[in-house]
């Protein structure tokens, strides 16, 4: 599918000149196999990737796979590029495909990733201590609904996302249910009701994203992350159990089917020079969710803005 729409006349010239002289260099027209997820940051993300590599003359297709279960996939070479693996919750199934020497990290995307438990700056004054974690096992009851009660109620991401928010509930023994939400929308739409509401909420935010530049509120400060945490259940808080800490943070990835760089070279150096910045991700998923523009009419216009930076990719 194309993506690239609308050039100016100079613009569809360069661009044209810039596909044609690629054309010639692309080492094989099987498709490139991206794939997609259910958060409009990831779908922007790759299909900007995409019209790159096609306007370098790449046959591209994109397939909708599981977050985690991905993985599995881009051993295999059934999936060629991920373009979206958070160190905050896909860290270890990045790790352990590329130590199977079938995937490869390709790098960072310039994205720099929270997810946390995020809650409105007004549940600050009902729970007195926040952010600190710890102010949540003596007011849990102020986060409960009438499905939950007396538990406070934890609105999580969907399952396919990881984070192990159940075993953080149960290691820092805290009096919530965790009640996943069942897409990216629902989530954002369960905090926009409760927020005009000022109702009880405490659900999973993400950066980058416009909900922290939307609504007032705070991260709450569980203990911090390391590695041991999630791997040693004598680390931590709890000698007993594992995940007794807050999420990892960092960067978000790019991975690829290892034999992608022998068999595409070409665009993998593509994709090893591509990156964005946190600004303008959470500004290209407001267009999309808050403006209600499509996907591609926001890619349309990143395309369009930043034409230079990306000939730069295709050329060096």
């Amino acid at each position: 599918m194309r993506h690239i729409l609308k050039r100016t006349l100079m613009g569809a010239a360069v661009g044209a000149f810039v596909a044609t002289a690629s054309l010639a260099e692309v080492e094989s027209a099987d498709p490139l196999k991206l794939t997609l997820h259910d958060w409009s940051g990831q779908l922007i993300n790759t299909q900007i990737m995409g019209a790159v590599l096609e306007e370098a003359g790449y046959n591209v297709e994109y397939v909708q796979a599981d977050y985690i279960a991905q993985c599995a996939g881009l051993k295999t070479g059934d999936l060629t590029l991920a373009m979206e693996i958070w160190a905050t919750t896909g860290q270890e199934a990045l790790d352990e495909a590329v130590a199977t020497g079938k995937v490869e990290n390709v790098g960072e995307t310039g994205l720099q990733a929270i997810e946390e438990w995020w809650y409105p700056l007004y549940m600050k004054e009902r729970c007195p201590g926040l952010p600190d974690w710890k102010a949540l096992k003596a007011c849990a009851s102020e986060f409960a609904t009438p499905e939950t009660a007396p538990k406070g109620r934890y609105v999580g991401g969907p399952v396919t996302w990881g984070g192990f928010d159940e075993e953080r509930v149960d290691a820092l023994g805290l009096d919530f249910e965790v009640v996943h939400a069942g897409t990216d929308a629902a989530l954002f739409a369960e905090l926009e009701s409760a927020y005009q509401r000022q109702a009880p909420v405490i659900l999973w935010v993400y950066v980058p994203h416009w909900a922290p530049a939307k609504y007032e509120g705070e991260f709450v400060e569980f203990p911090p992350y390391t590695p041991e945490c999630y791997s040693d259940p004598s680390w931590g808080v709890n000698p007993d159990k594992a995940y007794d800490c807050g999420k990892p943070r960092g960067p978000i990835w790019k991975a690829a089917w290892a034999g992608m760089k022998d068999k595409w070279p070409g665009a993998h150096k593509i994709v090893q020079a591509y990156t964005l910045t946190n600004e303008e991700m959470s500004a290209m998923v407001g267009e999309v969710d808050l403006d209600g523009k499509s996907v591609e009419d926001v890619v349309n216009a990143w395309m369009d803005a930043n034409e230079s930076r990306w000939q730069g990719w295709i050329t060096q």
